[in-house]
């Protein structure tokens, strides 16, 4: 059964989550602040957490940073909060966690998030192969990419990014799809968010004056070519 870290200080939430979840078949364990979820994750081992970022304790961008520096590099995590506007969904996804969805919350969307995540976690372990693009190498076993021979440094989520888009090497791929492969769903409203980041994969790829292998189709989305 899958075990669901719920990491927030409204009680009335938890409760609904609780309710909820362990409805649709998933067994709920709960934290009120950082210190609590922090132990938790450690003794529990939870295979997803739900995270509020405002704690009694220190927010959740912490908290999220903290859990993927401690070991929690596959572990999916999912911000809940009412915080909504671009500037902090970045912030969120920046800090490590996989999705940002904002309060209030249709319950159904956010199980269809959660499996998502859960998916993209069960195809990473699947994931073993090595792809070459020009002079782009990205080892998928190893999670490392290098370009013209150096080691770039890259977040999870860049580098489930370019590993997406050199699946898909000389394909124009819609920001719809990519938003949908890369972060689980599907919604126009947060489509900006691709933006950021293929700006982000760009500075680090094409350090020294490098060509760059990202291009914007202008209207449709992007594609990764030599």
């Amino acid at each position: 059964m899958v075990k669901i870290l719920v990491v927030e200080d409204e009680k009335q939430i938890v409760s609904f989550l609780r309710r909820g979840l362990m409805y649709k078949g998933f067994e709920v364990i709960s934290a009120e602040n950082g210190n609590e979820a922090i132990e938790k994750a450690q003794h529990a081992a939870p295979d997803l957490v739900i995270l509020d970022i405002m704690l009694p304790d220190f927010d959740g961008f912490e908290l999220c940073r903290y859990l993927r520096a401690t070991g929690n590099e596959t572990l999916p995590i999912l911000m809940l909060t009412a915080k909504d506007d671009l500037a902090d969904k970045i912030t969120g996804l920046d800090s490590g966690a996989d999705d940002y969805i904002t309060k209030p919350f249709d319950f159904e969307e956010l199980v269809a998030r959660i499996r998502a995540a859960l998916r993209r976690v069960e195809s990473l372990h699947q994931s073993n192969q090595r792809l070459e693009i020009g002079d782009l190498v990205i080892d998928s076993n190893a999670h490392e990419v290098w370009r013209a021979g150096e080691q770039v440094e890259l977040t999870r989520r860049e580098y489930d990014l370019l590993e997406f888009l050199a699946q898909n090497a000389s394909h124009v791929l819609s920001k719809e799809r990519i938003f949908e492969r890369v972060w689980g769903y599907d919604n126009e409203a947060e489509l900006e968010v691709i933006k950021v980041y293929i700006n982000y994969l760009r500075s680090k790829l094409n350090v020294g004056g490098k060509p760059d292998l990202i291009h914007a189709v202008r209207g449709i989305g992007y594609v990764l070519r030599a």
